[in-house]
This record gives C-alpha cells, sequence and structure tokens, in this order.
C-alpha cells in the first residue's frame, strides 16, 4: 500500500497519543508515539518513554501516566533484546515466573526495570480486548500484524539483527497457532530508519542476501567501499511478503530525518524512545 494514507496528526492536551496511525483496522487500534507531549527534557525532550535510555526516571514515569491515561490498560512493556523471543500476553501473569507466557521457554527470562519484571522478548501477542501490546524503538521497525477480523494481534521490534534472525516468522508461527481459522492477515510497518540514512557494512547485508538474493535490490551501495544504504522498511515488507502476508501499510516516515517528531539512534546515542501500541478493541454486544 502507498504511504500516502499514513495519517499524522499534530500532538495537543485534547488529542490521543498514538498520532502516527495507518488505515483503519476491523476490532484493532493501534499507533506510534512521537517526541511530543511529555515532560522529559534535554536530549530527550519531550516525550520519552523508555527507562532505559539515560532519562530521569520520573520524567519517564509521567511520560507513562500521560500514555496510561489515554489507553484501555496499562502497555504491556517488553525487555527487548534484538531476538526472536515472542511473549503471549495474555499468559504472562506472574512476573516472578520469567518462562510463564512465552511461546518458546527456552532462553526465556525477565529482566527487571525498576520495581517491574519484565518479559525478555522482542515480539508480544495477545487475542484480548484491550491488552495493550507495545513496543519501543527509535530507529528500528516496529511492526503490527493482526487478521483482518480484529482477533488476533502481534507487535514486533525488528532491527536487523531480529530481521534477519527471523523475528517476524517467529511472531507470526506464534499468532497462526492460537488463531489457525483467521481469515487473512494484514500488517503496518512504522516509522523508522530511512536508507538514505542507514549505513551499514556488508555483514548487515549478507545477513539479509546470503540468505535470500531477493534481498539486494534493497541495499544501495554507499559513499564509501564496503558500506551500504539499507532500506529497512522494505526488507520488512519483503519478510511478510515471503509470510503470506501481503496487505501490507508502510507509513513511510524516517525517524533520523524527522528530528521534531522522533528520537534516532543513529542521529544521537543519547536520546528517547518512541512507542508503537495496539490493543484488540472490545466485541460488539450481539
Amino acid at each position: 500500500m502507498s504511504p500516502d494514507s499514513n495519517v499524522i496528526e499534530p500532538f495537543s492536551p485534547d488529542s490521543d497519543l498514538l498520532p502516527i496511525r495507518g488505515e483503519r483496522w476491523q476490532g484493532v487500534r493501534y499507533g506510534c508515539t512521537t517526541r511530543l507531549g511529555g515532560v522529559s527534557s534535554g536530549h530527550w525532550e519531550s516525550f520519552n518513554l523508555g527507562l532505559h535510555a539515560g532519562d530521569d526516571p520520573e520524567a519517564v514515569r509521567e511520560n507513562r501516566r500521560r500514555l496510561a491515561a489515554a489507553l484501555p490498560g496499562e502497555p504491556f512493556w517488553l525487555e527487548q533484546v534484538h531476538g526472536i523471543q515472542v511473549v503471549d500476553a495474555d499468559a504472562w501473569s506472574e512476573p516472578g515466573a520469567a518462562a510463564d507466557g512465552m511461546a518458546d521457554t527456552e532462553a526465556a527470562g525477565a529482566k527487571p526495570s525498576g520495581a517491574v519484571l519484565l518479559p525478555r522478548a522482542d515480539a508480544a501477542v495477545t487475542m484480548q480486548p484491550g491488552r495493550v501490546l507495545a513496543i519501543m524503538t527509535a530507529d528500528c521497525v516496529p511492526v503490527v500484524i493482526a487478521d483482518t477480523e480484529g482477533r488476533a494481534l502481534g507487535v514486533a521490534h525488528a532491527g536487523w539483527r531480529g530481521l534477519a534472525a527471523g523475528v517476524l516468522e517467529s511472531l507470526f508461527a506464534v499468532l497462526q497457532a492460537r488463531l489457525p481459522v483467521a481469515m487473512g492477515w494484514r500488517a503496518w510497518i512504522g516509522p523508522c530508519i530511512g536508507q538514505a540514512s542507514y549505513e551499514v557494512g556488508d555483514e548487515v547485508r549478507q545477513a539479509f542476501v546470503g540468505v535470500d538474493h531477493g534481498a539486494a535490490p534493497y541495499f544501495a551501495s554507499g559513499m564509501a567501499q564496503g558500506k551500504w544504504q539499507a532500506d529497512l522498511a522494505l526488507l520488512t515488507q519483503l519478510r511478510l511478503d515471503m509470510m503470506g502476508i501481503y496487505n501490507v501499510e508502510l507509513s513511510g516516515l524516517c525517524t533520523h530525518q524527522r528530528p521534531d517528531l522522533f528520537y534516532s539512534y543513529r542521529r544521537s546515542a543519547v536520546t528517547g524512545r518512541m512507542a508503537t501500541l495496539a490493543w484488540l478493541e472490545q466485541a460488539p454486544q450481539t
């Protein structure tokens, strides 16, 4: 789909805190925050949601409080590690039991964030209305996947390592297992670093092209020898296409080139994090 359908609404105190989203999906709400609307200052100005980014923890907690007030429930945060682990948010009930709710319990873990134990994973699924899934990014690709009837939902954090290792394939396998009778699937690729700003080494290109030569067109020659400009968003779409998800919308927004809207780790290593959030709406009463 064309990125022209992407919605960008300026923040105001009367609006929600998810001003960036795509087309409306049946039974699903989703969107991405910007850096606007919070209380953080300095490098993290102003709506930083990452407790691990060096910001004042009290400012981050206030930003998260504001976010939660606009949502049907507290976001289900992850300890993201650039891997392929998927957590079932509906089964994660005991924070002290690290493997509870993990779709694949091998190498499952939990890591403290403040006083909270989080599942160590880069993707999450739910079939429970009102369960808010959350992914934090600052250049990596946030991906939302749902069935076309709005019964099963998943989100993924896809940096190049996780994307190449198969985080989307892992997420989709869990979604298909949860809803084997799905009529179809759709996906949204949120704001991420664009090709013009994303220079990588040959090891990154080989991680994709060495497995699938069809990924070669998404790497343009860089300015320096042995360097490439990678199109992370289209590499993500390619993976979705290979999985059989053809109904895909791209935000078309580059985090690196929009400092007015987004944090970017490539632009500044000391920076905040946006959040992509998604949840299933309550089914209508019959």
